[in-house]
């Protein structure tokens, strides 16, 4: 604050100095200026006078300085010029000063020359003989007078700045030095400038509503540590560069610790390259999932942004910690599972491919062969349905981290589905049709395609004769949404919640008829998940069925 009032205060000084001097010269410049042409017109008068009596006597004997004297005869020859040869100069009669004499008796001009350094007062007078006399001075402009006064108005400057430092180094320092020796701790003892009085009363007041809240929030913080103490999971609560603020003692016991990490860096306790950097997505607003293992035991680990005031920053981070050793061994049963019955799927494929062959090379007799040849193959190709289908869920459970992200155009890959499932549609007598925008999203193609093939292929298995089919493509508020809407049998209302759930089936005969493995629309779910989309059914039975998928906008959190 000093520093600013004696920057002020320099500066003032200097702009009055400046505006000072140049009004000054202006006012002086004009006030001078004006007795000159006062004073020339008089010299013109007397010199006129003298002429008019002694004529070039007079002229010739006069003996002046700074002072031209040019004497022009009423058709503007040059009778006489105390500084140049009459004979080489030019017809005057067209010069301003002495047309206008030759006019009205008198006239008076101004010439400045090309540097603007210095001027040319003229004033003329006409004789009774017609002739004029004419007197000319030179007087230097505002420009020249500033550039002559310039190296001593330095050297005051120099000397006046000199001098307003002291002044006002002492000045700022006597303005300041109450206010840092203020009583904050009381504010309403601090007289010295009336002026802050109603400062210092709002500090009072601030004061006082701090200490209440300090007091409700020192019993919130007592009942938080009651209820986090008796918690299974394992709570740290983190300022937003990372210093342990909270603790519970499942958290203590789990990092070797006790309450004296308090006010300690988190990275004292816990070091992973994937921890750190989890906890610098938290600091700049971001949700972190990771799995971390202690002692032979895997902890989820969750790592949230603690929103504030405004809620767009963060202030301060929320880990918490929670044992999922028994729910990983489950799901890697159900991942054997799903591999086992994939295994043993594969075998009874293989055999019915023989018998298949075995058929094709006469092995059994005519009649039969068709019907059997039929029913093996249709077994065979729902069966490999099903162990791709079993796959691809089981990949999408396990997070699909391998997948590789792309810029996917929604209308192209629509467009080729259509393609792909235009014979089927034809063999239904179903019109398939794609509409809407060229939109672009951030995602995995393969789940893309899985999504839009399954929704597709099920609007055409479970349509009506000479329905319809429509993909659409639209950006919304909240990303681009794809919408796949047929006029099929539709869904009850109480069946939708579950039509996600593997293997569950609405019309459990129409979909044996059809061929259906029961898992598109667990794949569907499942790929929208990974993608961080949105899935949303609406459908009356006997008039069809609307799935919107939204794809969030930007990149879906992925790179």
């Amino acid at each position: 604050m000093t520093k600013r009032i004696f920057k002020y205060t320099e500066l003032i000084i200097l702009l009055t100095l400046v505006g000072g001097f140049t009004a000054i010269l202006l006012l002086f410049y004009n006030y001078f200026g004006t007795l000159q042409h006062r004073q020339l017109k008089t010299e013109t008068a007397i010199t006129a006078e003298a002429v008019e009596n002694g004529g070039l006597d007079y002229l010739n004997g006069l003996k002046v300085d700074n002072t031209r004297v040019t004497w022009i005869a009423a058709d503007g020859t040059v009778l006489f010029d105390n500084e140049a040869d009459p004979a080489s100069m030019n017809n005057h009669a067209e010069r301003p000063e002495v047309e206008e004499a030759l006019k009205d008796g008198y006239g008076e001009s101004t010439r400045y020359s090309k540097t603007l350094t210095t001027a040319m007062y003229y004033s003329a007078k006409r004789l009774d003989n017609g002739s004029v006399v004419r007197v000319a001075e030179s007087r230097n402009t505002v420009f020249a007078i500033a550039l002559g006064m310039l190296l001593p108005m330095i050297w005051i400057f120099i000397l006046l700045m000199i001098l307003t430092w002291f002044l006002s180094s002492h000045t700022a320092k006597q303005i300041v030095e109450p206010l840092n020796n203020f009583d904050l701790d009381n504010p309403l003892e601090n007289q010295q400038y009336p002026e802050l009085t109603p400062f210092l009363h709002r500090i009072y007041s601030q004061q006082r509503e701090i200490s209440v809240q300090k007091e409700s929030l020192d019993r919130t913080e007592k009942d938080f540590v009651t209820v986090t103490e008796h918690m299974s999971e394992c709570l740290i609560l983190l300022s937003v560069d990372g210093k342990i603020l909270i603790i519970n003692k499942q958290a203590m016991k789990l990092l070797h610790t006790d309450d004296s990490c308090i006010g300690r860096n988190i990275l004292f306790l816990e070091r992973r390259v994937v921890f750190q950097e989890a906890l610098k997505k938290a600091a700049g607003g971001e949700h972190s999932e990771l799995i971390l293992d202690f002692a032979g035991r895997r902890f989820q680990t969750d790592i949230s942004p603690i929103p504030g005031d405004e809620g767009n920053e963060s202030a301060g981070m929320a880990v918490l910690m929670f044992d999922v050793t028994d729910k990983e061994n489950a799901e890697q049963m159900r991942r054997e599972f799903t591999a086992n019955v994939s295994h043993e799927l594969k075998t009874p494929l293989h055999t019915i491919s023989g018998c298949a062959e075995l058929l094709q090379t006469g092995a059994v007799k005519p009649d039969a062969q068709k019907k059997f040849v039929d029913t093996i193959y249709s077994q065979a190709q729902r069966m490999i349905a099903l162990v791709e289908d079993i796959l691809t869920i089981s990949h999408l459970d396990e997070g699909a981290g391998d997948m590789k992200w792309e810029d996917i155009n929604l209308m192209e890959v629509s467009n080729k589905v259509a393609a792909q499932l235009q014979q089927q549609a034809i063999a239904k007598h179903i019109a398939l049709t794609v509409s809407g925008n060229a939109c672009q999203i951030r995602g995995v193609p393969q789940l893309v395609d899985n999504i839009i093939y399954n929704l597709v292929d099920n609007a055409i298995k479970y349509n009506k004769e000479n329905g319809s089919v429509n993909i659409d493509i639209r950006p919304g508020d909240e990303g681009t949404v794809l919408s796949v809407s047929d006029t099929g049998i539709g869904i009850p209302e109480k069946d939708i919640p579950r039509i996600f759930e593997r293997f569950y089936r609405v019309d459990k005969s129409h979909s044996r008829e059809i061929g259906g493995t029961g898992l598109g629309l667990s794949i569907v779910k499942h790929a929208a998940q990974t993608m961080q989309a949105e899935l949303d059914v609406t459908s009356q039975p006997g008039r069809g069925t609307t799935f919107k998928v939204t794809f969030p906008s930007g990149d879906g959190g992925k790179r």
